[in-house]
């Protein structure tokens, strides 16, 4: 965990919603400047800040609309932080929880060098990374609607079906496959969905990589040297960590992608885990599903992970596995070296 303990005249804590904000702004005695509620337009967030430009940093918790808040204070040449929210259980802890309390409280944090800080995704690369999520949404959408005409089949006790749903011709199959009409309705509709997404996801994914290239040049290569790492797990990879830079070592960076497991302990006794949720999701399930599909025909790497399960069972060893891929993955990053498979299953 960071905290920001850089000194400013003044804080600027903002509790932060789609349409209001509740402005507080601390001197650095900690008495209230400012505290007051206003509507989510830069204008009068601007009306505000105006007389402490140059002497004051601003700060807000990491949610779904902070971008607009960060993009305005680099206009402005202000500083900006971002809060963790998982982090930031101070704000929520007191018996008394309102807007006009939580901003209070983030410039309190603020001011008290307790803020602890969400990486600020600079905004050249951020939309990419976002359309990269949200195509992994849809990706999984499409999953569900593939394992829906399986389970109809297991509903009406129909033989079950060797059908690849990615291919044209294996969905026109199932367009006069039920003798139920309502039943067929409801498969052409998953149909008709799925048709829609893959020709869209095609389109989005060549557009990523051509952006991706601008972003990161050869390093996308590079990434792609690992067996088992493609073309969507390195865009997710690059994109989820933007600069590699801001990892100090490689400890970091694997407790950032939720590849290590905290202890939780208190009095010499352990109580399991901790810190399960904090993290990158996405990269988590990125290094995941290398580790699957870096074993796929690959003897070397099958020896490997049976020298593994000598110590641990196989679910420990695949995760083993998916930490040792994050660690190979950040020195590659760093230093633009690629995949070493040699160096890689030696250690």
């Amino acid at each position: 965990m960071k905290f920001y303990t850089t000194l400013h005249k003044y804080y600027c804590g903002i509790d932060l919603h789609a349409r209001l904000l509740y402005v507080c702004i601390l001197d650095e005695r900690g008495n209230k400047v400012i505290h007051k509620k206003i509507k989510a337009d830069p204008r009068q967030l601007f009306k505000l800040l105006e007389p402490y430009i140059g002497h004051v940093v601003v700060g807000v918790e990491c949610m779904h609309c902070w971008y607009w808040v960060s993009d305005f204070c680099r206009e402005l040449k202000v500083d900006f932080i971002l809060g963790h929210a998982l982090y930031m259980k101070a704000i929520h802890g007191g018996k008394a929880k309102n807007d006009k309390i939580d901003s209070y409280k983030i410039a309190s944090l603020m001011r008290g060098g307790n803020f602890p800080l969400a990486y600020n995704y600079p905004a050249k690369t951020r939309s990419t990374r976002d359309l990269l999520r949200r195509r992994t949404h849809i990706m999984r959408h499409g999953g569900e609607l593939k394992a829906h005409v399986v389970n109809t089949d297991s509903q009406y006790n129909l033989p079950a079906q060797s059908l690849n749903l990615k291919n044209v011709s294996a969905r026109e199959g199932l367009r006069h496959h039920y003798k139920d009409p309502i039943v067929q309705r409801m498969i052409e509709l998953d149909m008709n969905i799925l048709d829609c997404y893959i020709r869209e996801l095609k389109h989005v994914e060549a557009f990523i990589e051509s952006k991706a290239k601008q972003h990161y040049g050869a390093l996308l290569s590079i990434v792609r040297t690992f067996p088992g790492i493609g073309k969507i797990l390195a865009l997710t990879i690059l994109y989820e960590i933007g600069d590699i830079q801001r990892f100090s070592n490689v400890q970091k960076f694997a407790s950032y992608s939720r590849l290590v497991k905290c202890k939780a302990e208190s009095a010499g006794k352990s109580y399991g885990t901790s810190g399960n949720k904090i993290g990158n999701a996405y990269l988590k399930w990125a290094f995941s599903e290398a580790a699957v599909l870096y074993l796929r025909s690959n003897d070397k790497a099958k020896n490997y992970l049976t020298k593994l399960q000598k110590r641990m069972n196989k679910a420990k060893a695949l995760s083993a596995l998916a930490h040792k891929i994050g660690r190979c993955v950040y020195f590659m990053i760093r230093d633009k070296r690629v995949f070493d498979e040699e160096k890689f299953l030696k250690g």
